[in-house]
């Protein structure tokens, strides 16, 4: 603000380095230390070799992305060819920057985690940046000595599980099983002993956090999923999702909101994309219309 006119209207002088007001000119700061690089870039190849930070790290990668590279094209530094009485020594150094990447069972163990994770979260859809924080929960995991005489595939899947739900994305511990080939029992087993030591602690999921994905995957439009949400908020206000599964609550407001709205879905297709039985929509959609009033016209 001006401290003469009061005006907010202030304009930086970058060649003057100056903070001036534009309605009455007063010059507020002068001389002002320009932060930036003393260089300037036309491009962002330019931008990128100029640059004084590398890459950032990648905690789904086992050396996170900073590993040193040696080209297998046999040329130096010019683009000339590198001569015949140095290339066994140049194959000699890649055979070896090769197996220096990952040395040691742990390192191994750690590499086969992350491409495992990186597998499963292709399979599951899930952002890149969930798929970071699960490698960083694996990551701590191994580092506190806990994934030992362990499942490999099991911890990665629990570490998966945590990250979605940590995410507000979660998925159903059935999904996690189809794409981990794991037990849904132990990779709930895996969930709880790595919150337990980890010290992770996560809300109860809520049935709204299933609802946009099961509604896109049924084609419902988005008023659907704004009343489905607003049947679940009324439920929790009445206490009628405590201790019901919450994939069950999303799939019964669905199928009310798709009736309501005349998108209706039938409850053989909306249970085979929440992955729940028709008898269990039947029953929550019997206690969501008998204690919320809901009159739904078929």
């Amino acid at each position: 603000m001006c401290p003469d006119c009061g005006s907010t209207n202030l304009n930086f002088d970058s060649g003057r380095a100056e903070i001036c007001c534009n309605n009455c000119g007063l010059v507020i700061e002068d001389n002002i230390i320009d932060k930036g690089p003393e260089w300037r870039a036309h491009d962002h190849e330019q931008l990128a070799k100029r640059a004084r930070t590398g890459a950032p790290s990648i905690f789904g990668i086992a050396d996170k992305g900073l590993p040193t590279d040696i080209d297998w094209k046999n040329k130096d530094l010019k683009g000339h060819n590198i001569p015949e009485r140095n290339l066994s020594q140049i194959y000699r150094l890649r055979r070896w920057n090769k197996r220096l990447r990952v040395s040691g069972t742990g390192e191994r163990n750690l590499a086969l985690a992350l491409s495992e994770l990186d597998r499963q979260s292709s399979r599951l859809g899930v952002p890149r940046s969930v798929r970071e924080d699960a490698a960083l929960i694996y990551r701590k995991a191994a580092k506190e000595n806990i994934v030992r005489g362990r499942s490999i595939i099991g911890m990665v899947a629990a570490s998966l599980y945590t990250a979605c739900r940590r995410a507000g994305i979660p998925r159903t511990l059935d999904e996690m099983s189809e794409v981990s080939q794991v037990t849904q029992k132990q990779i709930g087993k895996n969930y709880r002993f790595l919150a337990r030591k980890l010290n992770i602690k996560l809300k109860p999921t809520s049935p709204a956090d299933y609802v946009p994905r099961f509604a896109s995957n049924l084609g419902l439009s988005g008023n659907v999923q704004a009343k489905a949400i607003e049947i679940v908020n009324s439920s929790s206000e009445h206490g009628l999702i405590v201790g019901r599964e919450p994939t069950g609550i999303a799939a019964a407001t669905l199928y009310i909101a798709s009736i309501v709205l005349g998108e209706k879905r039938t409850q053989k297709e909306i249970a085979e994309i929440a992955g729940v039985t028709e008898v269990t929509i039947r029953n929550r959609y019997k206690e969501l219309t008998n204690n919320l009033d809901l009159t739904v016209i078929f």
